[in-house]
């Protein structure tokens, strides 16, 4: 971090500051006039321009909700309908009891309030010199209009009848006409205020909430409206201010440097300039603050943090994701007040002084106006750690990083945050620490150890694993140091530090590349060079004998390599060099996720599959469907999904040149249909087959080659296979052999999709990392199996026979239950089943559950097949090739982990 150059002159001038929004009194002054008072003592500042408008994630957050909550109230009216009409007896009752005077001087007052506040609100703003957030109100205002109206036209002409009558009632004026589903003048009013931002004005709030609650009572009172009516009212205006906010954006009311000046002077400070530091404004500091260095008049220099909403809101969408996966004592709150930020940072301060530990002094805290808010710090001054050199990171300095931890954690002070931007190093090699703001007092044992497991890992990059361990075990002590292990796993460190372990890591794994690469042309150019003169055409063009010689050969070489090319990752290393003070200590990772991404995924899958299926169903009748079923044809369906795991294993071995037996494999084959209930199929499979290999006596390198070779070969014949069968798809009803509309626009999107991924350099670039790494591994593994044609067909073979069999499974449970004229042909059901393969291999969800059932039947449907068919079917064929076969794959799964071989 190092203070911008100062300039004569601010990048702002005064009438800009003072034009900006919602700049409140400071010590009973105005801002303005502060800035005015400052400029004319010539003080000078440094600020980078600032945009004039901000998108701020919480306006998107706000719309969101608001949809939501628009979508319940409709949903509530649709499907409650009992509720709804016993509420508004309820409401109706309670109401007509009030006196009619009352009746008349309310509706009277919230009549001429409606119109008299919010031109009142404008008045005052105009004054203020805040032109543009009227602008905004009217915007939004006028958007609002034309929902209401939108909304009025779809209720009176396309809405079911349950929401009509929770929306609107017969009119006392006239019992033929009905009241307005939202009022018209009151939603717009509503998103007016919201956009001006009265919510941020106590007393206008209160105002507009009590012309609320005055227009609402005398309309319920009245009969000219409902209680739905009303609050689709106002989730609407609200709705749609957020939405009008977001998109457009709101004025920015950062402070400026000259406001910052002025609000140092009102806490006794004499300051000659202020230049803004540069610091990196990720999604995870962003909300660090601002940060200052003023010179004053006299006295040493200031180090001052200005945190604003503005950058609250920076990385909110992240900390809410966090909040959301991670257990409660691993977090923080996802969105705190300017008051609660002030309040934390400023503790914090005081107590880790408190606690020894060297942190920045905090002098003076003040507010800079409604939007912002300062600290004011002692100048520390040093460099951070992570900008020091290689040679200046001494084991002294690591011991004295250590000694501030401790200092903290003996008055369990976590920090929460120990980067390396984090710690400073003085000029005279005192370590401090700074960003404070997110640590917690009293912290759990648990936060204390993601607090040591943070700064080895911290101390690790700069400095090695060996040296890192050292000096925390030095300090802390061998028990400290191993009781944070369980704590080593990246989701408990910091985003910055999980950054660059994900960069380490795609370094190492570029160098292993290159190794192997490296070790396959250094040993085919030695038996060249070793080779005689007289041989070397031999060589060039060899027979079958000397190519297998060849390819032994290489795999030792490629081999060899691997295993010197392989580095650990840091982490690992940690944790060996804490197993090698203390070997019983705990290394089991501590369980930190409530719920992964993964399985948020796959519930949401699910889910939007299990709606889709049950909207299908809810349209059959299955008492005479499967009282009319073919039971001929579910008993072939039973032995096509059977004989699919025959073909699975055949499949597999013609891509493993070693010896292994066939119903052992077909067992494993079974067992992979337990595991890929638990996990997405084109990865448990994938998992379990690796392992069962190295089970059986081959390598680890050659079983993941091996398994890679045949899900590559079986990718291709999958993509053939269903071009083929689209083709003939497309000509069965037409005499010529000309192609289906839809197989050219299938060909031109893959063209279109190779286009762009070979002009793009990101794209291209991760396009060309992963072929080589395939081009390392499986495509000398499938020339092996090339040099074995038996092999090679029992591969293929098993590839065309597993498709066979799939296809013909499902093609029986369409006869099972489809009528005489209702069965498709061989080829549809093959382009709709791998089709819908395609898609579950892809879906995140385990077996495709939700993806490939909602697939198949829309393909089913598509191609010509009753929906009373197509639903059941497909019911029967997941049934017969996921469902059934858990209890058997799970008996297998057992059988296999106890003989060894999983």
């Amino acid at each position: 971090m190092k203070p911008q150059g100062v300039h004569p002159e601010g990048a702002e001038s005064t009438s800009d500051a003072s034009s900006r929004p919602d700049t409140a009194d400071v010590d009973g002054k105005d801002t303005d006039d502060c800035v005015e008072e400052v400029h004319a003592d010539e003080v000078e500042s440094d600020e980078p321009l600032l945009p004039a408008r901000v998108h701020r994630p919480s306006d998107l957050m706000r719309l969101l909700v608001g949809v939501l909550a628009v979508v319940v109230l409709l949903a509530i009216a649709a499907f409650a309908h009992g509720t709804t009409s016993g509420l508004e007896q309820d409401i109706n009752k309670g109401t007509g009891q009030a006196p009619d005077l009352l009746i008349k001087i309310a509706g009277l007052a919230s009549s001429i309030a409606i119109l008299l506040v919010p031109v009142a609100f404008a008045i005052e703003r105009l004054i203020k010199r805040d032109g543009l957030r009227i602008a905004d109100g009217v915007l939004a205002a006028v958007l609002a209009h034309g929902v209401t109206l939108a909304t009025d036209l779809w209720v009176a002409k396309a809405a079911p009848g349950s929401i009509q009558e929770a929306l609107t009632q017969p009119s006392p004026g006239d019992i033929h006409a009905l009241t307005d589903p939202v009022h018209g003048y009151l939603a717009p009013v509503i998103a007016y205020m919201t956009a001006v931002g009265m919510s941020r004005r106590p007393r206008w709030r209160a105002v507009l909430w009590i012309v609320l609650m005055l227009d609402a009572f005398s309309m319920l009172v009245t009969g000219y409206t409902t209680p739905f009516s009303i609050i689709l009212t106002v989730l609407i205006g609200w709705t749609v201010a957020y939405g009008t906010l977001y998109a457009v954006g709101s004025p920015n009311v950062r402070p400026t440097g000259q406001t910052l000046i002025a609000g140092l002077r009102t806490v006794g400070f004499h300051p000659v300039s202020a230049a803004r530091e540069e610091v990196s404004e990720t999604a995870e500091n962003g909300d660090r603050g601002r940060r200052y260095f003023v010179t004053l008049e006299d006295g040493p220099p200031l180090d001052v943090t200005v945190v604003d909403r503005e950058q609250q809101a920076q990385g909110f969408f992240y900390r809410v994701w966090r909040n959301l996966t991670l257990r409660g004592f691993a977090t923080r709150s996802s969105l705190q007040s300017l008051r609660q930020a002030l309040e934390q940072e400023a503790l914090l301060a005081y107590a880790a002084i408190a606690a020894g530990a060297n942190a920045p002094k905090l002098i003076a805290t003040s507010e800079l106006g409604p939007d912002a808010v300062m600290l004011v710090y002692e100048h520390t001054g040093g460099r951070t750690l992570e900008s020091l050199a290689e040679d200046e990171i001494t084991d002294e300095l690591l011991r004295n990083t250590w000694r501030q931890v401790q200092a903290l954690q003996s008055r369990r002070i976590a920090h929460r945050r120990l980067a390396g931007d984090a710690i400073v190093v003085d000029r005279s090699g005192a370590v401090i620490l700074t960003d404070l703001r997110g640590g917690e007092i009293a912290a759990s044992t648990l936060l204390l150890r993601m607090d040591v497991a943070q700064l080895v890992t911290t101390l690790g990059l700069l400095a090695g694993a060996e040296r890192a361990v050292a000096s925390a075990v030095s300090i802390l002590g061998p028990d400290a140091v191993a009781d944070c292990l369980p704590m080593l796993q990246p989701i408990a460190l910091t985003r910055s530090t999980r950054a660059t372990l994900r960069r380490l890591a795609r370094e190492r794994a570029q160098r292993e590349r290159e190794a192997v690469l490296e070790a396959s042309q250094q040993a085919k150019q030695a038996r060249l060079e070793e080779a005689p003169d007289d041989a070397r055409p031999v060589l060039e063009k060899p027979d079958k004998k000397t190519a297998k010689a060849e390819a032994r050969a290489e795999k030792r070489a490629i081999d060899d390599a691997i295993e010197e090319a392989r580095e650990e990752d840091l982490l690992t290393q940690i944790r060996h060099q804490v197993l090698l003070i203390r070997p019983q200590a705990p290394v089991e990772p501590a369980r930190l996720e409530r719920v992964k991404p993964r399985t948020l995924m796959s519930f949401i899958a699910g889910a939007i599959g299990a709606y889709f299926l049950l909207t299908q169903l809810t349209h059959i009748e299955f008492g005479p469907l499967v009282a009319n079923a073919e039971w001929g044809w579910v008993a072939a369906a039973v032995l096509f999904s059977a004989c699919s795991y025959f073909a699975a294993a055949m499949a597999l071995l013609g891509f493993v040149p070693e010896r292994v037996g066939f119903l052992r494999t077909v067992a494993a084959q079974v067992a992979g249909s337990f595991v890929k209930i638990v996990a997405p199929a084109a990865v448990g499979g994938v998992a379990l087959n690796t392992r069962f290999l190295q089970r059986q006596g081959v390598r680890p390198g050659l079983a993941v080659a091996s398994v890679g070779a045949s899900q590559l070969f079986g990718l291709g014949c999958h993509i053939l296979m269903l071009l083929s069968f689209g083709y003939l798809t497309g000509t069965e009803k037409t005499p010529s052999l000309s192609p289906s509309r839809t197989v050219i626009a299938g060909l031109l999107t893959v063209a279109v999709l190779v286009l762009v991924v070979t002009s793009v350099p990101f794209l291209r670039k991760f396009v060309v990392t992963r072929v080589r790494s395939l081009f390392a591994g499986v495509v000398p593994r499938m020339l092996d199996v090339l040099q074995r044609p038996q092999k090679l067909v029992t591969g293929i073979g098993g590839m065309l026979l597993l498709t066979a069999c799939f296809v013909m499974c499902l093609d029986a449970s369409i006869r099972a239950f489809g009528q005489e004229g209702t069965s498709l042909s061989i080829a549809s059901v093959a382009v709709v089943f791998l089709a819908g393969n395609a898609l579950g291999s892809a879906a995140p969800t385990p077996g495709g559950v939700g993806a490939v059932e909602a697939t198949l039947t829309v393909g089913l449907i598509a191609v010509g097949l009753p929906k009373e068919v197509a639903a059941p079917a497909v019911l029967l064929f997941r049934l017969l090739t996921l469902w059934l076969p858990v209890l058997p794959g799970w008996l297998a799964f057992n059988h296999l982990s106890r003989k060894g071989a999983l």
